[in-house]
């Protein structure tokens, strides 16, 4: 039998086009100040600038207190953005990133931060590897818990558009939920028994799960408590599933180890895969639509994927 043979349907195009970047770091996470100019950010202290909607991207060596910084999320809210990583490190700009200033963070810090949201002038969001999430309105100058106790160790974590957070346990076995307003986080146990890859919210807030085998679930459109039937988009795979984005309220990319690319035009009911992003030798960590026209996928290698429908190469073959 053949067990990596893949009977998933192709599809009809080909819309990403490979970017060879100027560095062999891992790469962890992208944002725009607008649709031209923007950065990645990565391991080794990794900052990578576009001007150019992301065709083309340059080094950006800061000068910090330690040689080598892992940044591990970025953001921006207009020309006023964040970046946080470990050993544990705020950097802030109101200059679109022209210059950086080093924030301190407290000695108390539980954790080290993997993620930060702009949300407003003077006002972000970071959160912790074990869930602590803290607030500033005032430029990073004071910082409030919005949570009185950390979940533990998470693997990944996730926040919707309304502030809610997912966070997967570091082992895949449960997963937790914080609402605004909560003092605690909310844990759940895995519903199969397959661990846990990542969670993440859907369109219209509810959530999605990627377990190990290709599993797929999302929660019910009428409870966002419940989940729906396992999905596997593809059968017999020895690779994993590793993010899920929307491109629109229907269409769903999943990526994937060893260049594994997906995707769903009926919100999840049927999928396609694309062969001409297969030969790509990458693991693709991460997906990010900044808009239904502008999109990258995160790899290693210093290859980036960037969605560029212009582009998009017909496959004659693709009801093979």
């Amino acid at each position: 039998m053949c067990m990596g043979c893949s009977r998933v349907v192709s599809t009809s195009y080909n819309p990403w086009e490979i970017i060879n970047l100027p560095t062999e770091a891992k790469l962890i996470d992208i944002a725009f100040v607008d649709m031209s100019h923007g950065y990645l950010v990565g391991s080794q202290t990794t900052l990578l600038e576009t001007k150019d909607g992301g065709r083309n991207w340059h080094p950006i060596k800061l000068d910090l207190d330690k040689p080598n910084y892992r940044f591990n999320s970025i953001s921006f809210n207009g020309e006023e953005g964040w970046i946080v990583g470990e050993p544990s490190l705020n950097l802030h700009t109101t200059d679109a990133g022209a210059s950086w200033l080093q924030i301190p963070l407290s000695e108390q810090l539980p954790g080290n931060p993997i993620s930060i949201v702009a949300l407003d002038a003077n006002t972000a969001e970071i959160a912790t590897d074990i869930g602590a999430i803290y607030k500033t309105t005032d430029g990073g100058k004071n910082w409030k818990a919005q949570v009185t106790q950390a979940v533990g160790v998470v693997r990944n974590l996730e926040r919707s558009d309304n502030g809610q957070y997912v966070a997967v346990s570091a082992k895949g076995n449960f997963y937790s939920v914080w609402q605004p307003g909560n003092e605690a986080w909310e844990s759940h146990n895995r519903n199969s028994s397959r661990r846990i890859e990542n969670m993440g919210f859907t369109k219209n807030g509810h959530m999605w799960m990627l377990a190990r085998g290709g599993q797929i679930q999302f929660t019910k459109p009428d409870n966002s408590n419940e989940w729906l039937d396992t999905e596997y988009p593809e059968f017999a795979t020895s690779w994993g599933l590793l993010d899920l984005a929307y491109r629109t309220p229907e269409e769903i990319w999943v990526s994937g180890g060893s260049g594994n690319l997906l995707r769903s035009s009926d919100g999840g009911k049927t999928w396609e895969k694309d062969r001409d992003v297969e030969n790509v030798p990458a693991n693709l960590y991460k997906i990010v639509f900044l808009s239904s026209e502008e999109g990258f996928v995160i790899s290693d290698h210093g290859i980036l994927l960037r969605y560029n429908p212009t582009v998009a190469r017909i496959n004659p073959e693709a009801t093979t």
